[in-house]
Protein backbone atom coordinates (compact mmCIF):
# COMPACT_ATOMS: atom_id res chain seq x y z
CA UNK A 1 0.00 0.00 0.00
CA UNK A 2 3.25 2.71 0.77
CA UNK A 3 4.17 1.85 -2.70
CA UNK A 4 0.92 2.60 -4.14
CA UNK A 5 1.06 5.69 -2.38
CA UNK A 6 4.58 6.24 -3.27
CA UNK A 7 3.57 6.12 -7.23
CA UNK A 8 0.01 7.21 -6.92
CA UNK A 9 1.25 10.55 -9.24
CA UNK A 10 1.74 8.06 -12.01
CA UNK A 11 -0.92 5.85 -11.66
CA UNK A 12 -3.23 8.76 -11.82
CA UNK A 13 -1.73 9.44 -14.99
CA UNK A 14 -1.88 5.94 -16.02
CA UNK A 15 -5.57 5.60 -15.89
CA UNK A 16 -6.46 8.73 -17.81
CA UNK A 17 -4.86 7.29 -20.66
CA UNK A 18 -6.36 4.11 -20.16
CA UNK A 19 -9.53 5.60 -19.80
CA UNK A 20 -8.43 8.54 -23.14
CA UNK A 21 -7.60 4.78 -25.22
CA UNK A 22 -10.98 3.28 -24.17
CA UNK A 23 -12.76 6.19 -25.76
CA UNK A 24 -10.42 6.85 -28.55
CA UNK A 25 -13.41 6.95 -30.74
CA UNK A 26 -15.05 10.17 -28.16
CA UNK A 27 -11.88 11.72 -27.70
CA UNK A 28 -11.31 12.16 -31.69
CA UNK A 29 -14.38 13.40 -32.41
CA UNK A 30 -14.19 16.20 -29.64
CA UNK A 31 -10.86 16.99 -30.40
CA UNK A 32 -11.92 17.56 -34.14
CA UNK A 33 -14.76 19.74 -33.26
CA UNK A 34 -13.29 21.65 -30.32
CA UNK A 35 -9.44 21.40 -30.84
CA UNK A 36 -8.73 25.55 -30.81
CA UNK A 37 -10.98 25.27 -27.52
CA UNK A 38 -9.30 22.68 -25.69
CA UNK A 39 -5.82 23.97 -26.69
CA UNK A 40 -6.68 27.10 -25.21
CA UNK A 41 -8.07 25.81 -21.96
CA UNK A 42 -5.12 23.79 -21.30
CA UNK A 43 -2.89 26.03 -21.76
CA UNK A 44 -4.87 28.63 -19.71
CA UNK A 45 -4.72 25.84 -17.00
CA UNK A 46 -0.78 25.93 -17.60
CA UNK A 47 -0.20 29.57 -17.01
CA UNK A 48 -2.84 30.38 -14.64
CA UNK A 49 -3.29 27.56 -12.46
CA UNK A 50 -2.70 28.83 -9.14
CA UNK A 51 -3.22 27.25 -5.48
CA UNK A 52 -6.59 27.52 -3.91
CA UNK A 53 -7.98 27.56 -0.61
CA UNK A 54 -11.16 26.47 -2.17
CA UNK A 55 -11.24 22.59 -1.37
CA UNK A 56 -12.01 21.54 -5.64
CA UNK A 57 -12.14 17.40 -4.99
CA UNK A 58 -15.95 16.91 -4.29
CA UNK A 59 -17.34 20.04 -6.36
CA UNK A 60 -15.40 18.65 -9.53
CA UNK A 61 -16.38 14.94 -8.08
CA UNK A 62 -19.77 15.65 -8.43
CA UNK A 63 -20.13 17.43 -11.74
CA UNK A 64 -17.83 14.22 -13.17
CA UNK A 65 -21.06 11.80 -11.39
CA UNK A 66 -24.01 13.99 -12.43
CA UNK A 67 -22.56 14.06 -16.25
CA UNK A 68 -22.16 10.26 -16.27
CA UNK A 69 -25.02 9.58 -15.16
CA UNK A 70 -26.73 11.30 -17.75
CA UNK A 71 -24.44 9.93 -20.13
CA UNK A 72 -25.07 6.40 -18.83
CA UNK A 73 -28.81 7.10 -19.12
CA UNK A 74 -28.91 8.45 -22.23
CA UNK A 75 -25.69 7.48 -24.18
CA UNK A 76 -24.55 11.18 -24.73
CA UNK A 77 -20.98 10.67 -26.20
CA UNK A 78 -20.99 14.21 -25.92
CA UNK A 79 -21.34 14.87 -21.67
CA UNK A 80 -18.76 11.89 -21.38
CA UNK A 81 -16.13 13.72 -23.44
CA UNK A 82 -17.29 16.63 -21.25
CA UNK A 83 -16.90 14.40 -18.00
CA UNK A 84 -13.52 13.30 -19.23
CA UNK A 85 -12.06 16.96 -19.68
CA UNK A 86 -12.85 17.46 -16.29
CA UNK A 87 -11.66 14.82 -14.90
CA UNK A 88 -8.63 15.92 -16.21
CA UNK A 89 -8.74 18.72 -14.44
CA UNK A 90 -9.77 16.97 -11.29
CA UNK A 91 -6.05 14.93 -11.89
CA UNK A 92 -4.08 18.48 -12.80
CA UNK A 93 -5.97 19.63 -9.48
CA UNK A 94 -4.81 16.53 -7.44
CA UNK A 95 -1.28 16.26 -8.54
CA UNK A 96 -0.35 20.01 -8.56
CA UNK A 97 -3.03 21.49 -6.11
CA UNK A 98 -3.59 24.14 -8.35
CA UNK A 99 -6.53 25.12 -10.39
CA UNK A 100 -7.84 28.19 -12.87
CA UNK A 101 -11.72 29.15 -12.90
CA UNK A 102 -10.90 31.00 -15.78
CA UNK A 103 -9.95 27.96 -18.04
CA UNK A 104 -12.73 25.96 -16.16
CA UNK A 105 -15.18 28.58 -17.56
CA UNK A 106 -13.69 27.97 -21.04
CA UNK A 107 -13.69 24.06 -20.98
CA UNK A 108 -17.59 24.44 -20.90
CA UNK A 109 -17.62 27.41 -23.23
CA UNK A 110 -16.15 24.86 -25.61
CA UNK A 111 -18.20 21.54 -24.48
CA UNK A 112 -21.38 20.62 -26.66
CA UNK A 113 -23.69 21.76 -23.61
CA UNK A 114 -22.71 25.31 -24.84
CA UNK A 115 -23.01 24.92 -28.47
CA UNK A 116 -26.24 22.93 -27.93
CA UNK A 117 -27.71 25.38 -25.96
CA UNK A 118 -26.66 28.17 -28.31
CA UNK A 119 -28.04 26.00 -31.51
CA UNK A 120 -31.41 26.12 -29.45
CA UNK A 121 -31.30 29.58 -28.91
CA UNK A 122 -30.16 31.02 -32.07
CA UNK A 123 -33.91 31.58 -33.78
CA UNK A 124 -34.79 33.07 -30.70
CA UNK A 125 -32.00 35.67 -30.50
CA UNK A 126 -32.25 36.32 -34.39
CA UNK A 127 -36.23 37.28 -33.81
CA UNK A 128 -35.48 39.46 -30.53
CA UNK A 129 -32.37 41.18 -32.04
CA UNK A 130 -34.20 41.91 -35.35
CA UNK A 131 -37.34 43.15 -33.21
CA UNK A 132 -35.00 45.43 -31.36
CA UNK A 133 -33.68 47.00 -34.54
CA UNK A 134 -37.07 46.96 -36.56
CA UNK A 135 -38.31 49.47 -33.09
CA UNK A 136 -35.22 51.73 -33.82
CA UNK A 137 -35.18 52.30 -37.28
CA UNK A 138 -39.10 52.20 -38.08
CA UNK A 139 -38.47 55.80 -37.38
CA UNK A 140 -35.74 56.65 -39.97
CA UNK A 141 -36.53 54.22 -42.88
CA UNK A 142 -39.53 53.40 -44.81
CA UNK A 143 -40.15 49.78 -43.33
CA UNK A 144 -43.25 48.14 -44.15
CA UNK A 145 -43.24 45.18 -41.62
CA UNK A 146 -41.03 42.69 -40.10
CA UNK A 147 -41.48 38.95 -40.59
CA UNK A 148 -39.07 37.47 -38.64
CA UNK A 149 -35.70 37.82 -39.51
CA UNK A 150 -37.48 39.15 -42.81
CA UNK A 151 -37.32 43.30 -43.08
CA UNK A 152 -39.66 45.03 -45.86
CA UNK A 153 -38.24 48.04 -46.99
CA UNK A 154 -39.79 49.88 -50.18
CA UNK A 155 -41.17 46.80 -51.09
CA UNK A 156 -37.57 45.23 -51.01
CA UNK A 157 -37.34 41.79 -48.77
CA UNK A 158 -34.01 42.40 -46.77
CA UNK A 159 -33.36 38.14 -44.69
CA UNK A 160 -30.92 38.79 -41.97
CA UNK A 161 -29.14 35.06 -42.28
CA UNK A 162 -27.73 33.55 -39.20
CA UNK A 163 -24.45 34.14 -40.22
CA UNK A 164 -25.43 38.18 -39.61
CA UNK A 165 -25.52 37.28 -35.65
CA UNK A 166 -22.22 37.17 -35.30
CA UNK A 167 -22.64 34.64 -32.69
CA UNK A 168 -19.15 32.92 -33.65
CA UNK A 169 -17.58 36.27 -32.16
CA UNK A 170 -19.65 35.62 -28.80
CA UNK A 171 -16.66 32.41 -28.21
CA UNK A 172 -14.34 34.43 -29.26
CA UNK A 173 -15.19 37.51 -26.93
CA UNK A 174 -15.05 34.96 -24.08
CA UNK A 175 -12.05 33.63 -24.96
CA UNK A 176 -10.36 37.13 -25.43
CA UNK A 177 -11.75 37.90 -22.22
CA UNK A 178 -10.23 34.68 -20.43
CA UNK A 179 -6.90 35.58 -21.50
CA UNK A 180 -6.84 39.57 -20.65
CA UNK A 181 -8.00 38.17 -16.59
CA UNK A 182 -5.04 35.48 -16.95
CA UNK A 183 -2.74 38.01 -18.38
CA UNK A 184 -4.14 40.35 -15.16
CA UNK A 185 -3.51 37.61 -12.55
CA UNK A 186 0.08 36.89 -13.91
CA UNK A 187 0.94 40.50 -13.61
CA UNK A 188 -0.21 40.73 -10.17
CA UNK A 189 0.64 37.53 -8.89
CA UNK A 190 -3.29 37.59 -7.39
CA UNK A 191 -6.22 35.95 -7.82
CA UNK A 192 -9.77 37.18 -9.05
CA UNK A 193 -12.53 36.57 -7.26
CA UNK A 194 -15.71 33.86 -8.48
CA UNK A 195 -17.79 37.10 -8.27
CA UNK A 196 -14.84 39.36 -10.37
CA UNK A 197 -14.82 36.32 -13.47
CA UNK A 198 -18.82 36.10 -13.17
CA UNK A 199 -19.44 39.87 -13.75
CA UNK A 200 -16.67 40.23 -16.45
CA UNK A 201 -18.36 37.48 -18.09
CA UNK A 202 -21.75 38.92 -17.72
CA UNK A 203 -20.21 42.63 -19.07
CA UNK A 204 -18.75 40.29 -22.35
CA UNK A 205 -22.31 38.86 -23.02
CA UNK A 206 -23.83 42.10 -22.79
CA UNK A 207 -20.89 43.72 -25.00
CA UNK A 208 -21.56 40.79 -27.96
CA UNK A 209 -25.39 41.40 -27.83
CA UNK A 210 -24.53 45.45 -28.35
CA UNK A 211 -21.94 44.61 -31.11
CA UNK A 212 -24.38 42.26 -32.88
CA UNK A 213 -27.40 45.12 -32.65
CA UNK A 214 -25.50 47.53 -34.33
CA UNK A 215 -23.86 44.85 -37.06
CA UNK A 216 -27.42 44.32 -38.17
CA UNK A 217 -27.75 48.12 -37.92
CA UNK A 218 -24.45 48.57 -40.42
CA UNK A 219 -25.81 45.39 -42.92
CA UNK A 220 -29.65 47.48 -43.08
CA UNK A 221 -27.94 50.04 -43.83
CA UNK A 222 -26.08 49.24 -46.29
CA UNK A 223 -28.11 46.61 -47.70
CA UNK A 224 -25.37 43.94 -47.11
CA UNK A 225 -26.64 40.95 -45.75
CA UNK A 226 -25.08 38.54 -48.05
CA UNK A 227 -21.49 37.08 -47.39
CA UNK A 228 -18.93 38.93 -49.23
CA UNK A 229 -15.98 41.60 -47.91
CA UNK A 230 -17.81 44.09 -46.69
CA UNK A 231 -20.28 42.00 -44.41
CA UNK A 232 -17.10 40.08 -42.99
CA UNK A 233 -14.88 43.50 -42.27
CA UNK A 234 -18.79 45.19 -40.77
CA UNK A 235 -18.90 41.90 -38.45
CA UNK A 236 -14.95 42.69 -37.67
CA UNK A 237 -15.06 46.30 -37.35
CA UNK A 238 -18.15 46.11 -34.82
CA UNK A 239 -16.15 43.15 -32.70
CA UNK A 240 -13.36 45.20 -32.60
CA UNK A 241 -15.33 48.69 -31.87
CA UNK A 242 -17.90 47.25 -29.47
CA UNK A 243 -16.14 44.60 -27.46
CA UNK A 244 -12.56 44.38 -27.25
CA UNK A 245 -11.91 48.26 -26.94
CA UNK A 246 -14.82 48.33 -24.62
CA UNK A 247 -12.75 44.97 -22.61
CA UNK A 248 -9.77 46.35 -22.98
CA UNK A 249 -11.55 50.09 -21.35
CA UNK A 250 -13.29 47.86 -18.40
CA UNK A 251 -10.36 45.15 -17.65
CA UNK A 252 -8.30 48.65 -15.72
CA UNK A 253 -11.67 48.25 -13.30
CA UNK A 254 -10.72 44.56 -12.21
CA UNK A 255 -7.71 44.37 -9.97
CA UNK A 256 -7.39 40.33 -8.57
CA UNK A 257 -7.26 40.76 -4.61
CA UNK A 258 -6.70 37.18 -3.73
CA UNK A 259 -3.60 35.68 -2.51
CA UNK A 260 -2.50 32.62 -3.81
CA UNK A 261 -2.03 30.38 -0.68
CA UNK A 262 -0.33 27.75 0.98
CA UNK A 263 -2.14 24.46 1.25
CA UNK A 264 -1.39 21.79 3.65
CA UNK A 265 -0.24 18.35 1.96
CA UNK A 266 -3.41 16.19 2.28
CA UNK A 267 -2.84 12.77 2.75
CA UNK A 268 -2.11 10.40 0.32
CA UNK A 269 -5.70 8.67 1.07
CA UNK A 270 -7.79 11.37 1.05
CA UNK A 271 -6.39 12.07 -2.08
CA UNK A 272 -6.12 8.57 -3.89
CA UNK A 273 -10.20 8.22 -3.05
CA UNK A 274 -11.74 10.65 -5.10
CA UNK A 275 -9.65 9.49 -8.48
CA UNK A 276 -10.89 5.70 -7.87
CA UNK A 277 -14.33 6.98 -7.52
CA UNK A 278 -14.33 9.16 -10.36
CA UNK A 279 -12.00 6.55 -12.69
CA UNK A 280 -14.99 3.71 -11.15
CA UNK A 281 -18.16 6.23 -12.82
CA UNK A 282 -15.97 7.15 -16.19
CA UNK A 283 -15.16 3.47 -16.46
CA UNK A 284 -18.41 2.02 -16.04
CA UNK A 285 -20.12 4.33 -18.53
CA UNK A 286 -17.30 4.09 -20.90
CA UNK A 287 -18.26 0.62 -21.22
CA UNK A 288 -22.16 0.94 -21.34
CA UNK A 289 -22.00 3.81 -24.14
CA UNK A 290 -20.11 1.30 -26.67
CA UNK A 291 -23.43 -0.48 -26.52
CA UNK A 292 -26.11 -0.05 -29.27
CA UNK A 293 -28.97 2.31 -28.08
CA UNK A 294 -32.43 0.62 -28.61
CA UNK A 295 -34.63 3.52 -29.65
CA UNK A 296 -38.15 2.34 -30.42
CA UNK A 297 -38.75 5.20 -32.36
CA UNK A 298 -41.73 3.77 -34.20
CA UNK A 299 -43.60 2.05 -31.13
CA UNK A 300 -47.14 2.98 -30.47
CA UNK A 301 -46.91 5.44 -33.61
CA UNK A 302 -49.77 7.02 -34.97
CA UNK A 303 -51.84 5.02 -37.51
CA UNK A 304 -52.06 7.83 -39.75
CA UNK A 305 -48.28 8.01 -40.73
CA UNK A 306 -47.36 5.04 -43.09
CA UNK A 307 -44.60 3.59 -42.23
CA UNK A 308 -44.41 1.20 -44.99
CA UNK A 309 -43.78 3.92 -47.49
CA UNK A 310 -40.95 4.92 -45.08
CA UNK A 311 -37.42 4.21 -44.93
CA UNK A 312 -34.57 4.52 -42.49
CA UNK A 313 -31.91 7.20 -42.32
CA UNK A 314 -30.11 5.73 -40.10
CA UNK A 315 -30.98 4.00 -36.90
CA UNK A 316 -31.71 7.18 -35.57
CA UNK A 317 -34.01 8.95 -38.35
CA UNK A 318 -36.94 7.58 -40.17
CA UNK A 319 -38.64 9.41 -43.27
CA UNK A 320 -41.87 9.06 -45.04
CA UNK A 321 -42.23 10.74 -48.12
CA UNK A 322 -45.65 11.61 -49.28
CA UNK A 323 -46.75 14.27 -51.93
CA UNK A 324 -48.41 16.63 -49.56
CA UNK A 325 -45.91 16.61 -46.96
CA UNK A 326 -42.50 15.17 -45.67
CA UNK A 327 -42.64 13.32 -42.31
CA UNK A 328 -39.24 12.43 -40.06
CA UNK A 329 -39.78 10.49 -36.94
CA UNK A 330 -36.22 11.06 -34.94
CA UNK A 331 -34.88 10.48 -31.58
CA UNK A 332 -34.88 13.61 -29.56
CA UNK A 333 -31.31 14.46 -29.63
CA UNK A 334 -32.21 16.20 -33.48
CA UNK A 335 -33.35 19.53 -33.83
CA UNK A 336 -35.22 20.85 -36.62
CA UNK A 337 -34.36 23.96 -37.14
CA UNK A 338 -30.51 22.65 -36.81
CA UNK A 339 -31.20 20.14 -39.26
CA UNK A 340 -33.20 22.40 -41.99
CA UNK A 341 -30.22 25.09 -41.51
CA UNK A 342 -27.41 22.60 -42.31
CA UNK A 343 -29.37 21.65 -45.45
CA UNK A 344 -29.67 24.70 -47.02
CA UNK A 345 -32.64 26.62 -45.71
CA UNK A 346 -32.87 29.83 -43.94
CA UNK A 347 -35.34 29.90 -40.90
CA UNK A 348 -37.67 33.27 -41.15
CA UNK A 349 -39.77 32.41 -38.03
CA UNK A 350 -39.96 29.65 -35.26
CA UNK A 351 -43.27 30.31 -32.59
CA UNK A 352 -45.62 28.27 -30.73
CA UNK A 353 -49.06 27.14 -31.82
CA UNK A 354 -52.04 24.81 -30.46
CA UNK A 355 -53.36 21.83 -32.47
CA UNK A 356 -55.80 19.72 -31.02
CA UNK A 357 -55.59 22.01 -28.13
CA UNK A 358 -52.06 20.45 -27.78
CA UNK A 359 -48.78 23.10 -28.17
CA UNK A 360 -46.55 22.22 -31.24
CA UNK A 361 -43.34 24.38 -32.62
CA UNK A 362 -44.41 25.83 -36.42
CA UNK A 363 -41.37 27.13 -38.31
CA UNK A 364 -41.47 29.09 -41.83
CA UNK A 365 -38.71 28.65 -44.01
CA UNK A 366 -37.19 29.60 -47.04
CA UNK A 367 -34.70 27.45 -49.66
CA UNK A 368 -34.40 28.63 -53.28
CA UNK A 369 -37.20 31.27 -52.99
CA UNK A 370 -39.92 28.69 -51.93
CA UNK A 371 -41.70 29.40 -48.80
CA UNK A 372 -41.90 25.87 -46.36
CA UNK A 373 -43.94 25.39 -43.05
CA UNK A 374 -42.22 23.09 -40.94
CA UNK A 375 -44.03 21.65 -37.64
CA UNK A 376 -42.15 19.63 -35.13
CA UNK A 377 -43.16 18.18 -31.21
CA UNK A 378 -41.54 15.37 -29.02
CA UNK A 379 -44.07 12.57 -28.41
CA UNK A 380 -44.16 10.54 -25.41
CA UNK A 381 -46.83 7.86 -23.83
CA UNK A 382 -49.09 9.69 -26.58
CA UNK A 383 -48.88 12.83 -25.27
CA UNK A 384 -46.75 16.16 -27.25
CA UNK A 385 -44.67 18.51 -25.76
CA UNK A 386 -42.23 21.14 -26.93
CA UNK A 387 -39.18 21.06 -24.64
CA UNK A 388 -36.13 19.20 -25.20
CA UNK A 389 -35.55 19.57 -21.40
CA UNK A 390 -38.75 18.13 -20.26
CA UNK A 391 -38.60 14.83 -22.60
CA UNK A 392 -35.05 14.31 -21.87
CA UNK A 393 -35.96 14.41 -18.24
CA UNK A 394 -38.32 11.93 -18.29
CA UNK A 395 -36.43 9.81 -20.18
CA UNK A 396 -33.74 10.43 -17.89
CA UNK A 397 -35.63 9.20 -14.92
CA UNK A 398 -38.21 6.88 -16.38
CA UNK A 399 -36.45 5.33 -19.39
CA UNK A 400 -39.72 5.93 -21.82
CA UNK A 401 -39.29 6.09 -25.47
CA UNK A 402 -39.37 9.47 -26.38
CA UNK A 403 -39.57 10.50 -30.90
CA UNK A 404 -39.21 14.08 -32.37
CA UNK A 405 -42.09 14.05 -34.97
CA UNK A 406 -41.12 16.73 -38.05
CA UNK A 407 -44.00 17.28 -40.85
CA UNK A 408 -42.73 19.76 -43.62
CA UNK A 409 -45.02 21.23 -46.81
CA UNK A 410 -44.98 23.78 -49.03
CA UNK A 411 -48.42 25.02 -47.85
CA UNK A 412 -49.78 25.62 -44.38
CA UNK A 413 -50.92 22.23 -42.72
CA UNK A 414 -52.63 24.09 -39.65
Amino acid sequence: MKLLFEYKNAIAILILICLLVLNSTIVLSGLDSNLFGIVFSIVLFLIGGRKTSFNMNYPLLGLIILLEFISYRLHTKSLHFLALSLFACFLYYNLTRKFSFIAFICIFLFSSIFNTFFDYLTVEIKQTLCYGVYLTLKNFLPITKIEGVNFYINNAKITIDTACMGLSMFKTGLLVGAFLLTLEERKQQKLFSIKQIFLFCCIIIALNVISNYFRIITLILLNCTQENTLHHTIGLLCFIFYQIIPMLFFIRFFKPKNEETTIEKTSSSFIFFPIILGSLMLLITSLEIKKELKHDLLEKLNPAYNIKKGKWINNEVFKIATPEKLIYIKTPSHNPLICWTGTGYKIIESKLISSDNERIWQVKMEKNNIQYFSYWWYECDDKKYTSVVEVLLIKLFYNKSVRLVNETSITKLL
